[in-house]
């Protein structure tokens, strides 16, 4: 008689194991498939800012065996544009251009960049003569940009991915 008692407890505590399953599944998950639907959908607002952030600033991800870099030898000195204070400043500092190897304009220009390093450091002050000291100071970036832009138009490719400062000096 205990055997069959103990039988019919186990086979109750089955049976409600298995209803406590079935409800559990039915109301976790519709919500897992709402959440699962959520994080789609915010991922691919998240690609798609990430894809439009590559096509606004033209960067994307280049191997680093395919980027060849350039060093300008000689420091540059440029005169910077006068500040409020109406006092002279400089900057110097030396240039590295980072170059992508499998864009058809290095092909054309990269090889002999060095035959054109004086109409580059010609274009390069003339970009960083235009920015104040508080400006060259505070958004390095942005004179990077206007310096890549700059040489981009120069040699009407896109070739230049980066323009790198060395031993940046402001006074």
């Amino acid at each position: 008689m205990k055997k069959n008692i103990f039988s019919i407890l186990i086979l109750a505590l089955v049976i409600v194991n298995l209803v406590l399953t079935a409800i559990m599944m039915f109301s976790i998950v519709p919500a897992s498939k709402k959440t699962n639907a959520l994080v789609t959908k915010i991922c691919s607002v998240l690609d798609l800012e990430l894809e439009a952030n590559v096509a606004e600033t033209g960067e994307e991800n280049i191997p680093i065996d395919q980027i060849a870099t350039y060093d300008i030898a000689d420091k540059i000195t440029v005169n910077l544009k006068k500040d409020v204070d109406g006092e002279e400043h400089y900057a110097v500092f030396s240039v590295t251009l980072s170059m992508d190897k499998k864009n058809d304009g290095y092909k054309s220009y990269g090889e002999k960049i060095a035959d054109k390093e004086s109409l580059i450091k010609s274009e390069i002050i003339d970009v960083v003569s235009g920015f104040t000291l508080e400006e060259a100071q505070s958004n390095r970036d942005a004179l990077q940009e206007a310096l890549k832009q700059q040489l981009d138009k120069m040699f009407d490719s896109d070739f230049i991915i980066k323009v790198a400062f060395r031993d940046i000096v402001f006074q």
